[in-house]
């Protein structure tokens, strides 16, 4: 009793200065790091916004770390040509069509699918179900040439919706893997009272699955916004004279190789936006990254 009696402590000395001294020592050289790291993760962040507020006379004489010894180079003049640049705020405005309208798609019905092959029994359902995980494997390079063909007959060339259409058959398999898992994992009670009530489908569907479910669901929104906004490949096979911000830029690059007052802003434009997205929905993304981890 006497041993037992001596390694008891107690509450108050995990909260004393000492002990919260020794904590954030012991925490130090790991804190020091990640912050070394972040701070050169974020390098290339900086240089690039550093380089489109530089005009090209300085940028043609050094690099973008001297605005650091000569801030009085740096100027706004590159952001205010560009928004009168009547090619970007179009490119934006087709690749927002792109991005949100196949977002909304996907997750609409990713959504039901997902609930569907989670709580509803029909016939083939498990097979089906397969299928869907087949189809996460097809490369998206593999349809490139056959959808240009389909396209080109039914008039979907070129235009923003058949280019948001492409990317919404693609993103099915994934939303509907990822949302059927998750709604498995929901309590069975919840909707077998909600059934027992009178509730249909569609109630449950609204009023349980989806509020449930927002963690998982925001999380798969955000992929698939970033998954299309960053897209270079589609918009350059179905596009023409539809022009997403990806090939906005790499069209300047390829005509105006040597403009980076051009280039470094529409650049920066295009990085900052799916940033705000994915800050503005990261509680709901930690949420769905963490969903299931802990009962």
């Amino acid at each position: 009793m006497a041993v037992a009696a001596e390694t008891i402590r107690l509450p108050g000395e995990r909260n004393s200065l000492p002990a919260k001294i020794g904590r954030v020592a012991a925490r130090g050289p790991l804190n020091i790091l990640l912050a070394v790291i972040g701070v050169l993760w974020l390098v290339p962040t900086i240089g690039l916004f550093i380089t489109s507020i530089l005009p090209l006379s300085a940028l043609a004489n050094g690099g973008w770390w001297q605005v650091f010894t000569h801030p009085s180079v740096a100027t706004w003049s590159n952001y205010d040509a560009l928004f009168h640049n009547s090619g970007l705020l179009t490119a934006l405005k087709t690749t927002a069509y792109i991005a949100v309208g196949n977002t909304l798609l996907v997750v609409i019905i990713g959504a039901m699918a997902g609930y569907a092959f989670a709580w509803l029994d029909f016939p083939g359902r498990d097979w089906a179900f397969v299928g869907v995980i087949g189809l996460l494997v097809v490369p998206l390079q593999m349809a490139l040439i056959p959808m240009f063909r389909l396209y080109d007959t039914v008039g979907l060339f070129d235009t923003w919706y058949g280019i948001a259409l492409f990317h919404t058959a693609f993103g099915l398999p994934f939303a509907i893997f990822l949302l059927r898992n998750f709604f498995v994992g929901l309590p069975k009670d919840i909707l077998e009272s909600a059934r027992i009530d009178g509730a249909s489908e569609i109630r449950i569907f609204v009023r349980l699955i989806l509020p449930l479910g927002l963690p998982a669901i925001a999380s798969l929104a955000i992929f698939q916004f970033l998954w299309t906004w960053n897209d270079l490949l589609v918009a350059l096979t179905f596009g023409q004279s539809t022009t997403p911000i990806t090939v906005f830029i790499s069209g300047q690059l390829r005509e105006f190789g040597s403009s980076l007052d051009i280039i470094a802003p529409a650049s920066f434009i295009s990085l900052v936006i799916p940033l705000a997205v994915f800050f503005a929905f990261q509680r709901y993304f930690v949420q769905g990254l963490l969903a299931g981890s802990v009962k």
